[in-house]
């Protein structure tokens, strides 16, 4: 597999990982039934993954921000940001972990996402330094010899077209 599609891959799965964190922490984990005597009803009260674990849902959007962020930087900072996605998928791995104890399905996509968003992290912290970077037309051109802000409004004072140049 090539450079590219492999960056392109592992910007999927930590996507794929944090999406799939972010959706099932917004989910419905457990029921909080109260009861109440007769004849009034039981009180149900629905808590989602963010209701129990209140940092679950920013950790996936930072690992949403991190997927975003493999393809803007390069080299060492690219390893930085594998090693930041893989603790972060680990931590979501672990509160859907904790979520288990206490329900099933949403806790156990939450575990997923985070394994997930943890694989595309190591990928990008072992491999991510040799993969390309963005074009050069992304990168602020330098600036040449007197090529100064005021430029365009001399140009225009001398009755130039600076756009045409």
């Amino acid at each position: 597999m090539n450079e590219r599609r492999q960056i392109a891959c592992t910007v999927l799965l930590c996507l794929a990982g944090a999406g799939l964190a972010l959706f099932a922490a917004t989910r419905t984990w457990t029921v909080d039934v109260v009861t109440r005597p007769e004849p009034l009803p039981s009180l149900r009260t629905p808590r989602t993954g963010g209701d129990l674990l209140p940092w679950l849902p920013p950790l996936a959007v930072v690992g949403l921000a991190g997927s975003g962020a493999i393809v803007a930087t390069r080299r060492w900072a690219r390893r930085w940001i594998g090693v930041l996605l893989l603790l972060v998928g680990l931590g979501v791995v672990a509160g859907g972990a904790y979520g288990l104890r206490e329900t099933t399905a949403w806790a156990l996509a939450c575990v997923a996402g985070g394994l997930a968003l943890a694989a595309g992290g190591a990928l990008t912290a072992l491999r991510g330094p040799s993969w390309p970077g963005l074009g050069t037309r992304y990168e602020r051109a330098a600036r040449r010899r007197g090529d100064r802000p005021t430029d365009a409004w001399d140009a225009l004072d001398r009755g130039e077209d600076p756009t045409l140049s």
